[in-house]
C-alpha cells in the first residue's frame, strides 16, 4: 500500500501533476461534447437543406422544337 501512496504523491509534484491532469481531462470532455453537439446541429442542418430540395424539384419539362417560352 506504501508503493501506491508513493505512486500518488509523485515524488513531492503531486500538488502540480494531478490537477494538470484533472485540466486536461475536464479540456477533453469540453471539446467531445462541443464536438458532439456541432455534429448534431450540422446534420439536423443538413437533412432540412435536403428536405426543402426534394420539395422544390420539379420535372423537367420537355419543349416542343421550335416552340419558345414566353419571356
Amino acid at each position: 500500500m506504501e508503493a501506491v501512496g508513493t505512486f500518488l504523491a509523485m515524488g513531492g509534484y503531486a500538488a502540480f501533476v494531478w490537477p494538470s491532469y484533472g485540466v486536461a481531462a475536464v479540456i477533453l470532455l469540453g471539446l467531445l461534447l462541443a464536438s458532439r453537439r456541432r455534429l448534431r446541429l450540422e446534420t439536423r442542418a443538413l437533412e432540412a437543406l435536403e428536405s426543402s430540395a426534394a420539395l422544390r424539384r420539379r420535372p423537367a419539362r420537355r419543349e416542343v422544337s421550335g416552340a419558345r417560352r414566353p419571356a
